[in-house]
């Protein structure tokens, strides 16, 4: 073979087939590399000032937090933390022996059991009735539903105390006007709870609302048209068709409002202080108390990660339940 078919035969060889690209010159490829280097350290640099804001003050205190919940830290130790002393799954133990938290722990499980379903429910009926019903006003009565939600508890807390009032309440007022007298709504055992829930539906019905009007407004309207063509009722149609099209919406709603129903604690804090009799005490509160009014801080960290798992579990078992439906 000639050496001008050697050099033809080796182009032919090292020829890129149909499809693929030459491959890149050295130099080429180098600088590439480089730029994405390059890229990367400025993404690095920007998210900096962020890492180092979310160590300081979320992971360096849950680890501390964590660490804290095997001793027994108190106020005293603040100055010299490593003075503390350990003792294992002391606390732990300790609450689930102690009637307070238990109480608390069955308060919280209160909230929870009533609030959530009430909540998800009128939200769900105030979405229907907004984007079904209501066309000319139907951006003043979303803002109106939703301006609790970004109301200062503060403020809510004046105005549901007005409220209730039993002597100069607008519920006073109103039941006198029919001969009744009103109930002592927040200094009730039996009434406190259920009042506190009230108004915690009534705060955040508006985040639900907003987030299943959002759901709905996804739903095809030819499904809609097809099941009335086949002569689907009103009732048929919500629960063969709406209901199942806004699981993951559903989902979603039950998970976070779940979550900040466990979590209550601005609503009793304000209202009631834990009263009356502990009737409206959370773990949330209890916790909240036995940290910063009697400074047991590992005590109160123990009360915060058995809330942690709690939420953690219930959490899974509501996607466990509702995700499998939602493909």
């Amino acid at each position: 073979m000639s050496t001008t078919t050697k050099k033809a035969a080796n182009a032919a060889t090292s020829a890129p087939r149909p499809g693929e690209h030459p491959p890149a010159a050295g130099p080429a490829r180098g600088r590439r590399h480089g730029s994405l280097g390059m890229q990367n350290l400025a993404g690095w640099l920007f998210s900096t000032p962020f890492l180092v804001l979310f160590g300081v003050f979320m992971a360096l205190p849950i680890v501390a937090t964590l660490a804290m919940s095997f001793t027994d830290f108190r106020l005293r130790d603040v100055t010299h933390p490593f003075d503390a002393e350990f003792i294992g799954f002391g606390n732990y133990t300790r609450l689930f022996e102690d009637d307070k938290f238990l109480t608390a722990l069955f308060n919280t499980a209160y909230f929870v059991v009533v609030g959530v379903p009430l909540t998800i429910l009128l939200g769900l009926a105030a979405a229907l009735a907004l984007n079904n019903g209501i066309d000319r006003a139907r951006t003043l009565f979303r803002v109106g539903f939703y301006a609790p939600v970004v109301t200062s508890i503060v403020a809510v807390a004046v105005v549901w105390r007005f409220v209730l009032d039993p002597t100069d309440g607008l519920i006073a007022g109103l039941l006198s006007e029919v001969g009744l007298t009103s109930p002592d709504f927040l200094g009730s055992g039996a009434l406190a709870m259920p009042s506190l829930i009230a108004m915690a539906v009534w705060r955040n019905l508006g985040t639900v609302m907003v987030l299943l009007i959002a759901g709905l407004q996804g739903i095809p309207a030819e499904v809609r048209e097809a099941a009335r063509l086949d002569g689907a009722g009103t009732w048929q149609e919500l629960r063969r068709i709406t209901v199942p099209l806004l699981r993951p919406t559903l989902l979603y709603a039950t998970v976070i409002t779940t979550i900040g129903y466990l979590n209550v604690f601005e609503e009793p804090f304000v209202m009631t202080q834990g009263g009356p009799s502990d009737s409206t005490l959370t773990v949330s509160l209890d916790m909240y108390r036995e940290g910063f009014n009697f400074f047991h801080m590992g005590y109160a960290s123990a009360m915060a990660y058995v809330l942690f798992v709690v939420i953690l579990g219930i959490t899974a078992l509501q996607l466990r339940l509702l995700k499998d439906n939602t493909r």
